[in-house]
């Protein structure tokens, strides 16, 4: 049995080059390009496997760039249930600029899927989900799929006793009413989730707490970079310190803080510790080039160094 088992609806074969400098209209000589399988709920897979959780990964994929991104997981140790699509898995590009310091990211909308090949992902994901504690969809919804997809997972998981964690953005976010255990969403995702500027620590929290009450989450994880991450639940509200890293890449730290997150609550934790578990996971994710997975004993260093979360008051509705 699988204690985990991720959704990616819109993989991508990433690659990361280095380049001296990025200028308009030059030719731009870049070092050998690193290949990695990438995607929200692949980097998921990758990183809870690193961490010793019992993960498999569900993904549709096609072409060329479908077949190396399959390959490149399974060399990865990843258990997978690959769906075979018609159009090619897409490719993003990510150039680290050696000159500054700056990394460029290029990402491209992906392949449309089919209703067919929808309902095929569907069905091969209940069939993990019967057996299996969380399930974890992550990433964007690619051309043809409903906004209101990730909605029918969370409906699914209510069927079949799986846990839902959600990391998501835009009309799929947007479309969520409700069955979500943990629903992950960096400040500029909330933002746009509620429809209004969320300035302080304050507003944020209050965001948080409306999507709770209204019941489209249990609970509410927000992301912040180099300023940690607050949580909120029901009854409590905690503020998480970032852990001071210098960034090889920033490229899957968001990933790697859900795989962390889940991975703690795989092992009995509560989740203010799990999601000091996934801060830890997401810094350690920096250290790493391009969506190399970041290391065990990296996370668990972090986890140790990591500053307990300050418990903030809950303000009543």
């Amino acid at each position: 049995m699988d204690s985990i088992v991720t959704l990616t609806m819109n993989p991508a074969l990433d690659i990361t080059v280095a380049a001296p400098e990025v200028r308009p209209t030059s030719k731009i000589r870049c070092s050998r390009a690193r290949y990695d399988a990438g995607g929200g709920g692949i980097n998921v897979a990758k990183i809870a496997h690193v961490l010793g959780a019992p993960v498999a990964a569900v993904f549709p994929a096609g072409g060329a760039s479908g077949d190396l991104l399959t390959q490149l997981i399974a060399e990865a140790g990843v258990p997978f249930r690959r769906i075979d699509i018609a159009e090619p898995t897409r490719e993003s590009f990510t150039i680290d600029e050696e000159a500054t310091g700056l990394q460029y990211r290029f990402l491209l909308p992906g392949p449309r899927l089919t209703p067919s090949e929808q309902a095929e992902c569907v069905d091969q994901l209940r069939r993990q989900a019967m057996s299996t504690q969380f399930v974890v969809a992550s990433g964007s919804l690619p051309p043809g799929v409903p906004a209101d997809f990730y909605q029918r997972i969370a409906d699914m998981c209510g069927a079949t006793g799986a846990r839902f964690v959600l990391d998501t953005s835009g009309a799929g976010l947007q479309h969520i009413k409700g069955g979500v255990a943990v629903l992950k969403a960096s400040a500029r995702e909330l933002r746009e989730c509620v429809g209004r500027e969320l300035a302080t620590e304050s507003e944020q929290l209050d965001a948080a707490h409306e999507l709770i009450d209204s019941g489209r989450a249990e609970a509410v994880v927000v992301s912040l970079g180099s300023e940690g991450a607050v949580l909120a639940t029901a009854t409590e509200s905690y503020r998480f310190a970032a852990i001071p890293m210098r960034a090889v890449s920033g490229v899957g730290a968001g990933d790697a803080m859900v795989a962390g997150i889940t991975v703690g609550l795989t092992r009995g934790w509560p989740l203010s510790t799990s999601v000091r578990f996934g801060i830890a996971a997401g810094t350690a994710m920096l250290m790493t080039p391009g969506t190399a997975p970041c290391t065990r004993a990296d996370t668990e260093r972090l986890f140790e160094i990591a500053e307990e979360p300050v418990e903030l008051a809950v303000v009543p509705a």
